[in-house]
């Protein structure tokens, strides 16, 4: 293995053990030596690569952002409208929440009281949720009147809000649930013409968490014949 392989190794385990305590303790109670140690490197190996706990942070959420976009351009790549592509998004990121704690650790840095970071988590999935709203009205499959605004705003409240819920309780991420609420939501805003052919669990392209059990996967054809 050569010295940069080495390097980047000992960076990705310093921010994988970062973002177990980050979300386990919360960025304050957090401690570098805790972090150094959960990744088998020493304090000195930590700050070679961070100058301290902030830059931990940050790379934190760099990688889960980073996460959330391979996700959204994943989710683009499927033939499918713009309404199917953003729920199947909406379980992309149910997934990566349940299975990767670098993800869930960079959501919950956002919402960390005086911790200021260049990165929003949130703002990003708004992002991608109003870019997909915009796509699906051009596209024209909204149902004739649907402000795009409003559906964007319940979209982002409903799904960020399921995160916040999971901590406690991760059946709120479940694939259950969120199928649920687009079985709610979609008559409201489809188009009539598309209704019947859109998936409220998602299409068969898309993995989700199985409820409850983290970084196990399943087809929404396999979750929905249990």
């Amino acid at each position: 293995m050569s010295k940069q392989e080495r390097a980047a190794r000992t960076r990705n385990a310093l921010i994988h053990s970062a973002a177990e305590l980050f979300e386990r303790h919360g960025y304050v109670k957090a401690s570098l030596d805790e972090i150094s140690s959960g990744a088998g490197v020493s304090r000195g190996a930590l700050h070679f690569h961070f100058a301290n706990k902030a830059a931990v942070a940050d790379a934190v959420e760099t990688a889960a952002a980073h996460s959330l976009r391979r996700a959204a351009d994943d989710a683009g790549l499927v033939r499918v409208n713009a309404l199917q592509a953003l729920v199947n998004l909406s379980h992309a990121l149910a997934h990566l929440l349940h299975g990767e704690v670098v993800v869930r650790a960079g959501f919950r840095l956002n919402c960390e009281t005086g911790l200021h970071t260049d990165l929003s988590l949130r703002r990003q999935w708004q992002r991608c949720v109003q870019r997909l709203v915009a796509q699906a009205a051009r596209e024209k499959v909204l149902a004739t009147g649907v402000p795009q605004e409003r559906f964007v705003a319940t979209v982002v409240a409903a799904t960020t809000g399921f995160e916040v819920l999971s901590r406690s309780d991760t059946n709120w991420l479940s694939h259950y649930s969120l199928t649920g609420f687009w079985q709610l939501l979609l008559p409201a805003v489809a188009a009539q013409r598309i209704l019947g052919g859109l998936d409220p669990g998602g299409t068969d392209s898309v993995c989700t968490g199985t409820p409850g059990i983290p970084g196990q996967l399943t087809t929404t054809r396999d979750a929905r014949s249990h």
